[in-house]
């Protein structure tokens, strides 16, 4: 470090302490490291993003003056933040935010590589997803007007935008169309939609080969990323940190950010406290499930776009029967136009029927490890939030472990994520209590009784 720097940012220090107590000074001053003086830019390293907030929204002024006294009037003041210890990761942000020489976030100061990067990123968007297509109604109608706001004003209208809502009723399409729209008005800026399973997979790839660094600097480098399905993250300690140093880069720096959820960030299970706390920052909007007339515009607007031919009373029909999602709408269209194809028959209300009586039966089946807390709790008389306490009265833990038997069972879910869902608990826990259940049904004939109860509930038996 070079000394005439030292003896300069020493005398800053002593300004510093004369102007706060020495409680503050020692917490939020005291560690901070001087890297370099290049140009009139001061660079000082702290040690975590808490830090550099705190210091922003209370001692800013107090730092731009010292160095104004002790290094003139003209010295601007940048931070070091040190992002991740084990991968020396660093993000480096302007007071500003405007000069941006973070890891890898100015093409200007990319090498010639990260420059043709730029310019030929594949933003994995879903082209045939836009506004146009979008079929508004009274239960999407906020969500697409905050989204078309978003897209006229990336980065500074409702950031983070948090869209949340059942499967099936226009999420992925919404944001797609979001992304494609800001590509149409902003061509210059970068825009990235990747599902919250790859973002993992891409993660887990950088760890083992070696490439940490080139993926952060990858992410830190988009203006507007796109992250669809983030309760996938529940669960993945390492990969959530990884997001929020990435999350925590782009907003400060005035990068737009979207993601979906199937639930409200305040139901959110298996996720760090700080990440739910930043998804609340901007924007939070539902996408519930579409009304009666809102089924009926979607399927008319499938059936034309796919050239066909549809009595109005079996698209009555089916938006009456049909009231989950706007996938299954669009599925039964499909089945009904291929039973009509291939059996030769007319399409109306008997051929809509059947295939509906078909579709029912199905979608019986269907069970979430939503239903399987709610069922085991109501029949144990037990409130669906003690499961996710630290209580260990007999009862909750009997739904928490019943609850994890029956998720293993029925659901295509990790154990760590199972353990996370269920009462945030972790992988040995949950092999524990899917023994002591099975255990218990072995030896138990009354409480073998009480399993098979529940499971037929759940089958809808």
């Amino acid at each position: 470090m070079n000394s005439n720097l030292t003896t300069k940012w020493n005398k800053c220090l002593e300004i510093i302490r004369d102007n706060v107590s020495e409680a503050t000074y020692t917490t939020w001053f005291a560690d901070i490291k001087p890297l370099k003086y290049v140009g009139n830019t001061l660079t000082i390293q702290v040690k975590s993003h808490f830090v550099f907030e705190f210091l922003e929204e209370n001692f800013v002024d107090l730092l731009c003056s010292t160095l104004s006294k002790v290094m003139g009037s003209d010295t601007r003041l940048m931070y070091s933040i040190i992002a991740d210890k084990d991968n020396n990761l660093t993000t480096e942000i302007g007071t500003d935010n405007v000069s941006k020489k973070g890891t890898g976030n100015s093409d200007n100061n990319a090498p010639v590589a990260m420059q043709e990067a730029v310019q030929e990123l594949d933003s994995m968007l879903i082209n045939r997803y836009t506004f146009d297509n979008f079929v508004e109604g009274i239960s999407n109608r906020l969500s697409r007007s905050v989204g078309i706001s978003v897209a006229d004003r990336p980065g500074r209208a409702f950031n983070p935008l948090f869209i949340y809502g059942s499967s099936g009723v226009g999420k992925t399409h919404l944001i797609n169309a979001i992304g494609v729209k800001i590509k149409e008005l902003h061509p210059e800026l970068r825009v990235l939609y990747v599902s919250a399973h790859l973002f993992q997979v891409q993660y887990t790839d950088s760890i083992l080969q070696k490439n940490f660094n080139d993926f952060m600097r990858f992410y830190q480098s988009i203006d507007v990323l796109i992250i669809d399905d983030i309760q996938e993250f529940a669960g993945l300690q390492k990969t959530q940190n990884a997001f929020f140093h990435i999350f925590n880069h782009l907003h400060l720096n005035g990068k737009q950010l979207i993601m979906t959820s199937d639930r409200s960030p305040a139901q959110l299970q298996g996720m760090e406290e700080r990440l739910l706390t930043r998804f609340k920052w901007g924007m939070t909007a539902e996408i519930e499930k579409p009304d009666f007339e809102l089924r009926k515009n979607i399927l008319r607007n499938k059936v034309r776009k796919d050239g066909l031919l549809f009595p109005e009373e079996v698209i009555s029909y089916i938006a009456e029967h049909v009231n989950a999602s706007i996938r299954d709408l669009e599925g039964i269209i499909v089945s009904i136009m291929a039973h009509s194809t291939i059996t030769n028959a007319d399409i109306d209300i008997n051929l809509a029927k059947r295939i509906l009586g078909d579709f029912s039966d199905y979608e019986k089946s269907e069970i979430t490890i939503d239903d399987i807390i709610k069922k085991v709790a109501d029949y144990y008389g037990i409130e669906i939030s003690a499961i996710n306490t630290r209580s260990r009265k007999r009862e909750v833990v009997l739904v928490r472990q019943v609850s994890m038997f029956l998720a293993r069972k029925h659901l295509d879910m990790s154990i760590a994520k199972i353990g996370k869902y269920i009462g945030d608990r972790d992988h040995a826990t949950v092999l524990h209590a899917c023994k002591t259940i099975e255990n218990l049904a072995d030896t138990d004939k009354q409480f073998r009784g009480e399993l098979e109860e529940i499971d037929l509930a759940l089958q809808g038996a």
